[in-house]
C-alpha cells in the first residue's frame, strides 16, 4: 500500500515558529557586541544557531529601527508618519488597559485617525501635500495588529474592580486571627451568593452565509439567587440556599415537595437574599 501523502501545513506536533520582537533582537545584538558568542545566547534566549545569525546579519538595520513596545516585524513600506501613528496609538491602548477602559475595533480605528490629523498640523505645508490619506480601514486594523500582539479578550465579572491589596491585608489579618484563637480548618467556613440568569441565551452566535442579519430579541431576565457555604476542609458543605421570587412556581403544583428538594427554598419579589 501506497504511504498517505500529508498535505502541507497539516503536519501534526509541528511548532510554530515563535516572533521575537525587535526589542529581544536589539538585545542580543548589543551582548553580541560586548563579547557574548553565538553559542550563548541560542542557549540563553532558546533560538536556533541560524536565527541569531540572521539576526547579526541585520543588526545595522535593526539598530537604526524605532518602533513601539511589541512589533516583531519591520516593514519598509511602513510611511514614516503611519509608524509614528501606530507608536503612539500603542501607547495610547497601553494607557485605556491600565485605566480598566474597554476598546474595540472601532474606537482604536478613529483614534487613529485622530491621532493622524494632529501629527499633519505639526508637519510643514510642504510635507503634507506628499502624504497619503490615512484611512483606518479594517485592513488597515489587521496589519496593525498582528505585529504589535493586541488581541480581543472578555472582560470577566467583578476582577477588574476588585481591591486586590485589601484583599492581601485581609487574608494576612484573617490567618492571623485564625491562628491566634486556635480554629482548625474543620472550623472555618466562607459563604457567597451567584445569580445565574438560567433562562439567558447566549450574547454571540454563527449565521449562515445566505443570511445577512438575525433579527433581535428580548433577553430573558428571570434569574435565581444562589447561596453557597462549605467550611476550609472541604468535608462540610451546608445545604445551599436559593432564592426565586415565586414562592410556589407552577411547577411545584405537580407533586413537588420543597422539603425533599436538594436547596432551601425561599421566595423574594426581586430574587434577592435579604
Amino acid at each position: 500500500m501506497a504511504p498517505k501523502k500529508v498535505k502541507s501545513g497539516r503536519i501534526s506536533g509541528v511548532k510554530k515558529p515563535k516572533r521575537i520582537t525587535v526589542e529581544t533582537k536589539k538585545e542580543t545584538i548589543a551582548k553580541h557586541e560586548n563579547g557574548a558568542c553565538v553559542s550563548d545566547l541560542t542557549m540563553q534566549y532558546d533560538m536556533a544557531k541560524s536565527t541569531i545569525c540572521t539576526i547579526l546579519k541585520n543588526k545595522e538595520a535593526l539598530k537604526a529601527a524605532v518602533v513601539a513596545k511589541g512589533v516583531t516585524i519591520l516593514t519598509k513600506q511602513t510611511p514614516k508618519l503611519l509608524d509614528e501613528v501606530e507608536k503612539l496609538l500603542l501607547v495610547w491602548i497601553n494607557q485605556q488597559e491600565l485605566a480598566g477602559d474597554s476598546v474595540n475595533e472601532t474606537i482604536i480605528c478613529e483614534k487613529a485617525l485622530h491621532i493622524h490629523r494632529d501629527l499633519l498640523v505639526t508637519l510643514p505645508s510642504t510635507s503634507t501635500a506628499s502624504v497619503e490619506e490615512f484611512k483606518a480601514t479594517r485592513g488597515w486594523f489587521d496589519k496593525f495588529r498582528q505585529p504589535t500582539g493586541i488581541h480581543s479578550v472578555i472582560k470577566h465579572g467583578e476582577a477588574a474592580s476588585s481591591d486586590k491589596k485589601a484583599t492581601e491585608d485581609f487574608v494576612k489579618e484573617f490567618n492571623k486571627f485564625v491562628e491566634d484563637e486556635g480554629y482548625v480548618s474543620h472550623q472555618v467556613f466562607n459563604c457567597d451568593e451567584t445569580g445565574p440568569f438560567w433562562k439567558k441565551m447566549p450574547k454571540r452566535t454563527y449565521i449562515t452565509q445566505e443570511e445577512k442579519a438575525l433579527p433581535g430579541h428580548k433577553p430573558m431576565k428571570d434569574r435565581l439567587m444562589l447561596l453557597l457555604c462549605v467550611n476550609a476542609s472541604g468535608d462540610c458543605k451546608i445545604k445551599s440556599l436559593l432564592v426565586y421570587h415565586s414562592e410556589n412556581p407552577r411547577v411545584f403544583k405537580c407533586n413537588v415537595l420543597k422539603a425533599k428538594l436538594p436547596v432551601m427554598w425561599r421566595a423574594n419579589s426581586k430574587a434577592w437574599v435579604t
